[in-house]
């Protein structure tokens, strides 16, 4: 996994930031040291001071761009032009199952991912937010085609998104396997696709 590749433009930024990412999930966030990093990524440790403080620089870092690849990712997803239930099925597929299967797979990767709450909550909850913005405008889009009135079913497009999004976070915690995960999102989509039937 290349955490770096679409969106940083200095190189060196991109080698320490793809050396601490390879130290993280074979290590631990905790057992990695800056040290560590700046041997990963071939850099003195002095360069490495001159981009990051500390390794929750780096963490933080690491996770925007993970996740701003993943909003990326899940909004190709949603433009295609497959039914919506595909779309979404895809877009979660994609942006989110797929690129945590990869962190929570390694030796690490709970632990990894157990400190993004901490370490860098305010950049999961933009993440959060943003997905379920371009869920909420596929649904809406969608609604509009079918001429389903989701004001009248009490309901609107971003409130099945956030339901949408609150069911994934839950079935998390239930099931923790991305085949068993991906069954389950199926679902999920599915009351999605029934509630905005005309």
């Amino acid at each position: 996994m290349t955490a770096t590749a679409e969106t940083a433009t200095d190189p060196k930024r991109a080698r320490i930031l793809d050396g601490a990412l390879k130290m993280f999930l074979a290590y631990g966030f905790s057992r990695t040291t800056m040290d560590d990093i700046a041997r990963a990524a071939e850099v003195s440790r002095p360069a490495l001071y001159l981009l990051f403080r500390n390794k929750t620089d780096i963490y933080r870092a690491l996770a925007s761009i993970l996740l701003e690849g993943s909003c990326a990712k899940a909004k190709v997803a949603l433009a295609t032009g497959k039914p919506l239930g595909e779309r979404m099925w895809l877009a979660i597929d994609t942006a989110i199952i797929s690129v945590m299967a990869e962190i929570s797979e390694s030796p690490h990767g709970a632990e990894i991912l157990d400190m993004k709450g901490s370490l860098a909550g305010d950049v999961v909850e933009a993440w959060r937010s943003t997905l379920v913005g371009h869920f909420a405008a596929a649904i809406e889009s969608e609604a509009k085609t079918t001429g389903a009135d989701l004001a009248v079913r009490g309901l609107s497009p971003m409130m099945l998104a956030d339901m949408l999004f609150d069911g994934l976070e839950g079935m998390k915690m239930r099931i923790t396997g991305a085949e068993e995960q991906r069954k389950a999102v199926r679902g999920l989509v599915r009351v999605i696709e029934l509630s905005i039937q005309a």
